[in-house]
């Protein structure tokens, strides 16, 4: 793999010809509605599932698969249209019932020479999902496209690439879930809510907040110069000792009487990527991340919602202030951005989006995607649950993820990217 972890390895994927799987019956046809919160989050996210059973080998793969896909899309019909442009200008799902575009392929080696797949390495990984040929933008890629790889030991790869603006990590996970269990023959635990109407935009709009989230920062520390330089991917582990470290070092110093785990680790890592970038101390930065609305919002949202229901919240301060306090400061500018969001909030960021059509602006910016409480791990089509699973790649360079690790999951790692000699100061920084 790239990245120094196993450079010997040239993978080499043989793909046939995509085929269209369409649901196994009629769907409803026409256009269906996207809200505010799908429009913002329109990029692409390409993870693999990699399957292998001594029990089983690969032979049945694709037959079980493919055919688990057309049944479950009966249900997640909308994955089976195409992307359009609606009359007001926003991304709506054409249901066309065209189906998802399935690839079948064979790998020229064995599951196990993939080697450390626990870091985004967009070279090898990129071959075991398929790329639309010429795709100039997201309206070119239907929202689910899957490639399964065959493996010379009997093992196989599932690549998914699907569009965020179809459902959030909660959403794909419940998705990707029933598709298991339709494969092993057991009904869907959870049906999904369709109706995304329920997060409509008020009329007219009401915008009762700043959203500095959509805020444009001036790169005045010339990262940009930096982002000139060879980027190297690392995942950094921190085991439950090494976490219950930080939200000590966190609340020592008095300030903070408490702090759970996401808030200490991205403190930490949001002042150590500013001291890797050289932050000069009045650059303007921002912290973004997402929080999950679904209990926030009243009523709260539907079991099942098909859909994104997580709202980016923000943090903005100097990077001097960041670097030169205690840990406890980051802290409390990241429990700040959590407290803030609430049905009001939310609803304001619909309603903000209505008005002006901006994007999450990433200059100077860090974004934090959390998926260490998704259950991505326990995803079964009936050769057990996989033996690793996890993204390809980053989306943008200013993307950290938190997965989580481990036997019990109680382990996080941290998986980035930055500049050669920025990675250099972030692994000393880690070190604690």
């Amino acid at each position: 793999m790239a990245n120094g972890s196993n450079d010997t390895l040239q993978l080499i994927v043989k793909q046939e010809e995509p085929t269209l799987v369409p649901p196994a019956e009629e769907t409803p046809k026409g256009l269906y509605f996207l809200s505010n919160l799908d429009q913002n989050i329109a990029v692409i996210v390409r993870t693999i599932y990699c399957y292998k059973s001594d029990l089983k080998g690969n032979k049945d793969a694709v037959e079980v698969i493919k055919s688990a896909l057309s049944k479950v899309l009966v249900h997640y019909y909308p994955l089976g249209g195409r992307l359009t442009i609606s009359s007001e200008g926003k991304l709506i799902v054409d249901c066309t019932g065209e189906g998802a575009l399935f690839v079948e392929a064979e790998a020229n080696c064995e599951i196990t020479e993939l080697g450390d797949t626990t870091k985004p390495d967009p070279v090898t990984l990129g071959k075991l999902v398929y790329e639309i040929p010429g795709a100039q933008n997201i309206l070119q890629i239907p929202p689910l496209v899957a490639q399964v790889t065959k493996f010379k030991c009997g093992g196989f790869v599932l690549g998914l690439c699907t569009n965020h603006c179809m459902f959030d990590g909660i959403g794909a996970m419940e998705f990707v879930n029933s598709w298991g269990a339709t494969a092993r023959g057991l009904p869907l635990d959870v049906p999904p809510f369709l109706d995304r109407s329920i997060l409509k935009a008020r009329n007219p709009p009401m915008v009762e907040f700043p959203h500095h989230e959509f805020a444009e920062i001036e790169d005045e520390s010339n990262t940009g110069k930096l982002y000139e330089e060879e980027m190297l991917y690392r995942s950094f582990c921190f085991s439950p000792e090494k976490l219950a470290q930080l939200k000590k070092i966190a609340t020592e110093d008095g300030v903070l009487a408490k702090c759970t785990t996401f808030e200490a680790l991205s403190a930490f890592v949001w002042r150590a990527r500013c001291q890797a970038l050289r932050m000069v101390p009045d650059q303007q930065i921002k912290l973004l991340f997402a929080a999950d609305g679904r209990s926030r919002f009243k009523p709260p949202i539907p079991e099942g919602y098909f859909g994104n229901a997580i709202v980016l919240t923000n943090s903005l301060c100097k990077a001097g202030e960041l670097m030169d306090n205690q840990l406890s400061f980051a802290v409390g500018l990241v429990q700040e951005a959590i407290k803030m969001v609430d049905d009001s909030y939310m609803r304001s960021a619909i309603d903000y989006f209505e008005v002006t059509r901006a994007r999450p602006s990433l200059a100077a910016t860090l974004l934090i995607t959390t998926w260490s409480r998704l259950s991505f791990h326990t995803t079964d089509f009936g050769w057990g649950v996989p033996i690793l699973s996890g993204p390809v790649a980053l989306p943008e360079k200013e993307v950290i993820l938190f997965l989580s690790h481990g036997k019990e999951r109680k382990s996080i790692n941290v998986l980035l990217g930055l500049p050669a000699s920025a990675m250099k100061i972030f692994e000393e920084l880690m070190q604690i």
